[in-house]
């Protein structure tokens, strides 16, 4: 597998993903975690934490954490899940997908180890595959039970973006939609703004929705394209000043150039039966804003999976 394995000052063995346009991203073991994307121009498109935790056992904040196999607290295990703080190992056998053998591409797997039955007693492999291309990153999860019973979780790829200025972006593909409002003791509501704006702590779990989310940055004149597939539900989070004060690991002036917006399967978690397997799929790409901006087909947002 001809790819760039660094081990860095901090421990972390990462992978560095190249293509010939020059984008590049980073991929800790630690995590199965995206940390880094660069563009073409070497300009970083995904937020990093000032403050991020990077010793094990914590979870590093920013890039693209998974969530598994539960979201947030919902459920008896740590927030978020365990696979954020395990090691993952180089997947070797990537099938029914094809080897991944070039520069731009890796496998990784995280199966379940002794201490994890004793919280979670399930036999599972969670494999994840990052494809780099110009102008696009791709994962595609995978979570198979080895186990002898069937098993349910919840999956996300919490993404976080950077941008210039929080109050400044706007998503849109989720008007009218159904959602849990997390600062609000998950009441469900509809949303009825035209698109979604900023200027306060935002955490809200939208519920049904389409395969394209756009978040557009005004300031950059950028919007990234969030492309999904096999997870339905989309969490948008923000913490604003006062929550931002709050969290150890992230810097008091951090909120203003991030926002979250991840694929996830949260309200209905994904059952599978012994020797099942499941899978999900996430590109994001990014394009110049006055492609995007009010101009998103309904078809495409509704049916279109490119």
């Amino acid at each position: 597998m001809p790819m760039n394995l660094v081990h860095d000052v901090d421990g972390f063995p990462r992978i560095i993903l190249t293509e010939p346009t020059g984008s590049s991203a980073e991929v800790l073991l630690y995590g199965g975690q995206v940390v880094s994307w660069k563009n073409e121009r070497r300009e970083e498109l995904l937020f990093m934490s000032s403050k991020a935790n990077w010793k094990p056992p914590r979870a590093i904040r920013g890039g693209i954490p998974i969530c598994f196999p539960q979201f947030g607290n919902l459920g008896s295990l740590e927030q978020h899940g365990f696979a954020r703080n395990r090691m993952w190992s180089l997947d070797s056998d990537p099938s029914p997908l094809p080897p991944a053998n070039n520069q731009s591409s890796v496998d990784l797997i995280l199966k379940s180890t002794e201490e994890d039955l004793k919280i979670w007693p399930r036999c599972f492999e969670l494999r994840l595959r990052v494809t780099l291309s110009a102008g696009r990153l791709t994962l595609i999860p995978r979570v198979r039970n080895t186990d002898n019973k069937a098993f349910s979780f919840m999956f996300t790829l919490c993404n976080y973006f950077s941008v210039s200025d929080i109050s400044e972006v706007r998503v849109e593909g989720l008007e009218t939609l159904d959602y849990f409002d997390n600062l609000n003791n998950r009441q469900r509501f509809t949303e009825q703004a035209d698109a979604i704006t900023f200027d306060g702590e935002f955490e809200r779990v939208y519920l049904s929705t389409p395969t394209k989310i756009a978040i557009i940055d005004h300031e950059k004149k950028r919007t990234f394209e969030l492309w999904k597939d096999g997870m339905p539900d989309a969490v948008v989070w923000n913490p604003w000043d006062k929550k931002a004060k709050a969290l150890q690991d992230l810097g008091d002036e951090d909120y203003q150039s991030m926002l979250c917006v991840d694929s996830a399967v949260i309200e209905t978690p994904i059952i599978l039966k012994p020797f099942e397997e499941w899978k999900g799929r996430q590109e994001i790409s990014t394009v110049s804003s006055s492609y995007c901006s009010g101009q998103l087909d309904p078809r495409k947002v509704l049916y279109g999976f490119h």
